[in-house]
């Protein structure tokens, strides 16, 4: 089969004629990763379908209050029927779960990034929606599967979390008017916002106050980057998903239009996590480095040492901005 563009009743069609469905969310999920997945899981299981989330590690501890058992680091099925990329429009964002997701007899991808390109047997890809939970309540609404508070909650938190509490760019009319529909049901906004927000560990505090303090401003005040490396995770016993957030905290400084933040995963392996405000396109960034994302955020991975990588990135934020005559 092609790698094709489908609409919302072939991607149905397709997970009706499922058996067992895998769903594969990106490394590192975020908000929008796991709401859609959780939502879509919920959603398939009411029609009768087994249904797994594989993920590479446990969920970051804000998002744990989605995760009722549904995320598994194993999966049970080798040959499934359908292998579904959630939020997810490159294969390299698989990691280790690669050869996973080809063991399914069908793939597809249902994903809103700009770099997303289709390598899937169907792909439902739309880059002009805040988040792929917009998509998943439309896939929902084609299946026939009834809404629950449950998955309303879920698809709250992608949209939530993706929008940046509906203040980025990327939010439109039909954002709210889904997320209007989803208070039909009766979802707790408070609580998913206490969850996300204010439900920080100190360990992760302790992170975020190490790493700000290593925070270099440049470009004439425009930029800013900063790190976390191994040595900062074992000091504060934090994990490394605890550096989310880090990256926007740099974003809210006056004057600062990019921002990245570059982590340490191993010798010579650093991801860079980047955003921007009004100005610049760090998904062109992202893609030079065999990454990608949106015009606002995205992200690559550097084989290199820090010091290296830092100067790297400093180097494209400043010629991105300069891009645009600042």
């Amino acid at each position: 089969m092609s790698k094709k563009h489908s609409n919302f009743e072939e991607v149905a069609k397709a997970i009706k004629e499922a058996g067992s469905i895998v769903l594969f969310p990106h490394v590192n999920p975020d908000g929008d990763a796991i709401g859609s997945s959780v939502a879509l899981l919920l959603a398939v299981r009411k029609l009768g379908k087994k249904c797994t989330i594989l993920v590479d590690e446990p969920v970051q501890s804000n998002l744990a209050f989605l995760d009722k058992g549904y995320l598994s680091v194993k999966s049970d099925e080798e040959n499934h029927d359908l292998s579904i990329a959630v939020d997810c429009g490159e294969t390299f964002r698989f990691e280790k779960r690669q050869d996973c997701f080809f063991k399914g007899k069908k793939t597809l991808c249902i994903d809103h990034h700009k770099t997303s390109v289709p390598f899937c047997d169907y792909n439902l890809i739309d880059p002009a929606r805040a988040a792929t939970a917009e998509l998943i309540f439309y896939v929902i609404e084609a299946l026939g599967a009834d809404m629950d508070k449950e998955i309303a909650e879920a698809i709250y938190t992608g949209i939530l979390t993706d929008t940046g509490s509906f203040r980025y760019s990327n939010t439109t009319g039909d954002s709210h008017r889904i997320v209007s529909r989803l208070y039909e049901h009766n979802i707790d906004s408070n609580r998913i916002c206490v969850e996300i927000y204010e439900n920080i560990s100190e360990s992760k505090m302790a992170l975020s106050a190490i790493s700000l303090g290593k925070m270099e401003i440049f470009a004439g005040g425009k930029g800013a980057i900063s790190y976390v490396d191994r040595a900062m995770l074992k000091e504060t016993g934090a994990l490394m998903s605890d550096s989310e957030g880090i990256t926007e905290d740099m974003r809210k400084i006056s004057g600062v239009e990019i921002s990245a933040l570059l982590k340490e995963y191993d010798n010579n392996e650093i991801k860079v996590s980047m955003r921007a405000k009004s100005i610049g396109d760090v998904s062109t960034i992202g893609a030079k480095y065999g990454g990608g994302g949106h015009v606002k955020a995205a992200g690559c991975t550097l084989h290199m040492n820090m010091e290296k990588a830092l100067k790297i990135m400093k180097k494209e934020i400043e010629e991105n901005l300069n891009s645009y005559g600042i």
